[in-house]
């Protein structure tokens, strides 16, 4: 068995002799390791000494990141005693880098390559191919066709946790044209003698190993040699994320590279975004249909000229210009569309004639390539240009074949604006387009993706529940998924990653899925398969505490057709750290977005629509990746469905309004029971209290101010503990309708049976008659106060000027203080002064008329 310890290991080596001659291997010299000699494991770190629990008490000690698991879980493995012996200077430095996550160890194996591999008897050739074997998990490379020298060049990694076994084994088989798998040798290790890497040290350096027969049980030495590299790791190794694991090449019902294809952890990046501006103003040149020479129209007929430009799948076009036979043509229309770097798809002008309703002709296009124009990163003016146009569609003469007229554009890509791909309320990121528009950083966002408890099952595969879950995290414009860990309810995945955070007032997106691309539990006949989704969480990061790492597990909750689904937890470990504490204070004085979307505004029917444009582009280029991230996947986190109606959504809108008010109905109730000397005590305090501040009216807004910082004060005791999550009764999914969810979940436009579509029109009449009603008496109180004055009752507008003649000349001679005591007093009159009858002011606003009157 070759050796992986050093020379001073000699000792331990000579013991392990003894074992390993049981396992029928031949110990191989192999030349010392000297960066790597370490026969020990890292052991698991445990995060800073800050570090809360948001399930612990107050009183309670800071706990570990690792102990939100459950005794049994596998937290510490009955393989850690190879932990103990690791230095502390290691250990922290490890620690250093991921000190969120409980610290997970992977034996790797890298094969690179093999060389003098001797050929079948019976084919005469050689398709080798590696199988790597520790204990009951098994994965291979693919074979190579009669090549003695074969190249793979991949990574193993199984995890400790999991894995009982002692000794690894490599084979190398030959795969010949009867199916038939024959060995040419094996290589085998101790895994105790197993070196240990700790980034950042450099890789382990693969060493070539002989092989060993196994023809008849014996010990003979093999033909062949095969270059490997074995080391211990965790999961900051640079191999983790490009590795076979060996649950996921172990799947059943599928393809095992395949399915360790679609479970890898990745990171990935949004495209970078610009809007393109193109300003259409005006066309010489351009010949109508029928305005020709020789043309037998009807010369009395006016022709609908208008320009349309394409950009991807984008297509704007301006408004018609009518025209009267060969003439030059202006709109001065302003287009916007969403591109992204690289530009692929070059911009399409083209004019069109409507020659019949409903029938337009193509008179001439024009392909703009996005790198012709200008990036502008300012309000400074752009310049215009001309492009000519090709003919295209219809028969031209000769001379008139290359040229049908010309266009005058003024276009730009600009990189002052924020390109917004996802809502605004939820925004990651809010940087102009411009790399050097960007201001510095003001801290670093770290998050622990730990794992998930109680996840339900997904899919069922052999007749039993099973779930391959993997997480997936956005923050700015870095998007990361975890690696899948499969079939599993409760998985770990311990991975951490950081972001640059710019702005405080942003939100951290996770969502966690479930991975239908491994070949178990694929659909069949033709079905589209998508990843289902298991459940979101949204973090806002003005609401952690800085340069304090907190542990929490957020529920996971899904509109499901059957109703609303509770899918377990996803247990984070969340620290935000400050760069410049008054960095992100002066931060909360400027504005949200880049200055330019408020100097030069893009209307809201603009934003929408580029929006859902850029959202569009960045699911396409990330399906691009290599593993996708599916389109599915990306919509979900983007929130591609929150503009499509729901009457879940309208409802929860509607509590939210109620429940903002709800603080201005209590006081209006109180200050009423105060005005009623429902409790005389109150009502005499309220009374002293209103005279002294009109008897001293500067004392008004100092005791306003010191109010409410005593309120602030008071509430810190009362602040939220944990990071808010989604709430089911908020959203009144609890108790939502069959009906109401169905409709929120069809498609658009719909693929319901008409039946179906009429009732829920007809229910949407019916709520809309409600809120048609509430806006219509909101109009009518309005155009009331505006009648005051306008004469529509001549004799109301007359008492109404003579009242307020009349309290002008009172108010110049009393000093307002006396009156707006005596108004205060009027307000705070004891109930035996008070009438059960309305006030005459509420009568006389009553009776005044509004444009109610005309509306059919």
């Amino acid at each position: 068995m070759p050796s992986l310890a050093g020379d001073g290991e000699a000792d331990r080596l000579t013991n392990r002799r003894a074992r390993s001659s049981a396992t029928g291997a031949t110990i191989l010299p192999a030349p010392p390791v000297m960066a790597y000699a370490y026969p020990y494991v890292f052991r698991a770190q445990a995060p800073p000494a800050r570090v809360e629990d948001h399930k612990a008490k107050d009183a309670a000690p800071a706990p570990q990141v690792k102990e939100q698991w459950p005794a049994g879980s596998g937290s510490r493995s009955a393989g850690a005693g190879w932990l103990d012996g690791l230095g502390s200077g290691e250990s922290q430095r490890l620690a250093s880098a991921y000190d969120l996550v409980e610290t997970m160890h992977y034996l790797y194996v890298r094969v690179v390559k093999a060389r003098e591999l001797p050929a079948s008897a019976v084919t005469g050739g050689c398709s080798p191919y590696i199988e790597v074997r520790v204990g009951n998990y098994r994965a291979a490379t693919r074979h190579c066709e009669g090549k003695a020298s074969p190249e793979w060049n991949l990574v193993f990694a199984f995890s400790r946790d999991r894995v009982q076994a002692t000794v690894l084994e490599v084979f190398v088989r030959d795969r010949d044209a009867l199916g038939r798998d024959d060995c040419v040798g094996r290589v085998a290790f101790d895994i105790a003698e197993a070196p240990v890497r700790v980034p950042p040290d450099s890789p382990l350096a693969p060493q070539w190993y002989r092989l060993e027969s196994t023809a008849g049980g014996g010990k003979m030495v093999a033909n062949g040699e095969v270059m490997l590299a074995v080391w211990v790791g965790t999961q900051a190794d640079e191999a983790f994320s490009d590795a076979w694991h060996a649950d996921a090449a172990s799947v059943r019902g599928g393809d095992g590279a395949a399915a360790v294809h679609n479970s890898r952890s990745k990171v990935y990046v949004t495209p970078k975004l610009w809007y393109f501006r193109v300003s259409v103003l005006e066309a010489q040149d351009v010949v109508p249909p029928g305005a020709g020479a020789g043309a037998t129209a009807d010369k009395g007929r006016h022709a609908e000229v208008f320009a349309k430009v394409q950009v991807g799948g984008m297509v704007l076009r301006t408004r018609p210009c009518t025209t009267r036979g060969p003439a030059n043509l202006a709109w001065n229309e302003e287009l916007v569309f969403a591109v992204a770097e690289p530009f692929e798809d070059p911009a399409v002008l083209i004019i069109e004639a409507r020659v019949h309703p409903g029938k337009d002709e193509i008179i001439g296009r024009a392909l703009l390539p996005l790198t012709l124009f200008e990036k502008r990163l300012d309000r400074r003016p752009v310049q215009s240009q001309w492009f000519s146009l090709e003919p295209f569609g219809r028969p031209v003469r000769p001379p008139e074949s290359v040229f049908a007229g010309r266009v005058h554009l003024r276009a730009c890509l600009e990189g002052a604006y924020h390109v917004m791909e996802e809502p605004i309320m939820y925004a990651s990121d809010t940087r102009p387009t411009a790399r050097q528009l960007w201001r510095p950083p003001i801290g670093v966002l770290e998050v622990g993706v730990l794992g998930a408890q109680g996840l339900t099952p997904m899919k069922t595969v052999d007749g039993r529940g099973m779930t391959d879950a993997y997480c997936v995290a956005k923050y700015g414009q870095k998007w990361v998924r975890t690696r899948t860990v499969v079939d599993s309810c409760s998985p770990r995945w311990n991975e951490q990653y950081t972001w640059e955070v710019y702005d405080p007032c942003t939100v951290l997106t996770l969502a966690v899925f479930d991975n239908c691309h491994l070949g178990n539990g694929a659909a069949g006949n033709g079905a589209v398969i998508r990843d289902q989704r298991i459940g979101k969480v949204r973090i806002r990061l003005s609401t952690l505490e800085m340069d304090k790492a907190r542990t929490s597990a957020h529920p996971l909750v899904v509109l499901h057709p059957s109703g609303l689904r509770k899918n377990g937890e996803l247990c984070l470990a969340v620290r935000l750290t400050c760069l410049s504490l008054g960095s992100v204070v002066r931060l909360y004085g400027q504005p949200l977005l880049p200055k330019v979307h408020y100097i030069q505004p893009l209307t809201v029917v603009q934003l929408d629509s580029l929006r859902r444009q850029a959202m569009s582009i960045v699911a396409a280029r990330l399906s691009r990746a290599e593993p996708p991230l599916r389109r599915e996947v990306v919509e979900y986190m983007l929130d591609a469905d929150s503009h499509v109606w729901s009457i879940r959504r309208s409802k929860a809108n509607f509590f939210r309004v109620t429940a903002l008010l709800s603080g201005a109905a209590s006081t209006a109730r109180w200050l009423a029971d105060v005005c009623r000397w429902k409790n005389p005590a109150t009502t005499v305090l309220v009374h002293v209290l209103f005279v002294t501040l009109m008897c001293f009216p500067e004392l008004i807004l100092p005791t306003m101010f010191l109010y409410m910082s005593t309120a602030g004060l008071l509430n810190y005791r009362r602040r939220p503990r944990r990071p808010p999550h989604m709430d089911a009764r908020i959203s009144c999914a609890e108790a939502i309708h069959p009906d109401e969810l169905d409709e929120e979940l069809d498609t658009f436009p719909t693929s319901r049976p008409n039946a179906v579509v009429r009732l829920r029109y007809d229910r949407l009449r019916s709520v809309a008659g409600r809120i048609q009603t509430v806006v219509g008496d909101v109009a009518t109180q309005g155009e009331r106060i505006r009648s005051l004055l306008a004469w529509r009752d001549p004799r109301a507008t007359a008492l109404f000027t003579a009242f307020c003649l009349v309290a002008a000349a009172v108010l110049y001679v009393t000093p307002i203080r006396v009156v707006s005591l005596v108004v205060g007093l009027y307000v705070l009159r004891h109930p035996r002064f008070r009438g059960r009858m309305p006030s005459a002011a509420s009568n006389f606003f009553k009776r005044l008329p509004s444009r109610a009157d005309t509306m059919l």
